[in-house]
């Protein structure tokens, strides 16, 4: 059972959870590195692991104190290459926190506006019912008034359909089955 939950609870956050295992592997890997190309190295102040570790963690996450700083040139081709993955990690990590907010914003969005949506199609389809049941009565503009709703009612219903048909000359889309292709004039029946 317990499997089961962590197996969900990695799919939920495997977006986030790989920046922040590479963010690990690099501070690890980079500390280590550091430490074996610095450590015999005179006049170096990064001299013991913890040091080494300290670095990688203030370098990757562009703090840099400038406490500990490599001096060798390997020293420092490993400091070049901790702050690069550093800066991608980090705009990683906060462009899949940024997409998983506006996703979730999105879902809650759409399940209090689709209870609304279908309310507003009804209410329309009843106004419409209304004014055809009057429409020797309707003036020229009640009439155009008449023809737009119906056009935006049905464009809406058509949206919430999910057959989409498209022209295979020019991969026009069609939410209802047409005839013809309006752009490249293809017969589509």
């Amino acid at each position: 059972m317990k499997s089961v939950q962590f197996n969900k609870f990695l799919q939920a956050n495997i977006t986030v959870l790989i920046p922040v295992i590479l963010t690990a592997l690099v501070i690890i890997l980079g500390g280590i590195a550091e430490y074996l190309a610095e450590h015999k190295h005179p006049g170096a102040n990064i001299t013991n692991l913890g040091d080494a570790l300290w670095w990688s963690v203030i370098t990757i996450t562009t703090v840099g104190y400038g406490d500990y700083t490599p001096i060798s040139p390997i020293g420092r081709l490993i400091g070049v290459i901790v702050m690069f993955s550093g800066i991608g990690i980090a705009v990683t990590l906060v462009t899949v926190i940024s997409q998983n907010r506006v996703q979730r914003m999105q879902e809650r969005l759409k399940s209090k506006t689709e209870g609304k949506a279908r309310i507003l199609a009804n209410e329309t389809k009843a106004a419409i019912k209304d004014k055809i049941e009057g429409i020797e009565k309707l003036t020229e503009e009640d009439f155009d008034g008449l023809l737009i709703m119906m056009k935006s009612l049905r464009l809406a219903l058509l949206e919430e359909s999910k057959d989409i048909y498209n022209c295979p000359r020019c991969g026009n889309e069609y939410r209802s089955k047409s005839k013809f292709c309006s752009s490249s004039g293809l017969a589509l029946t």
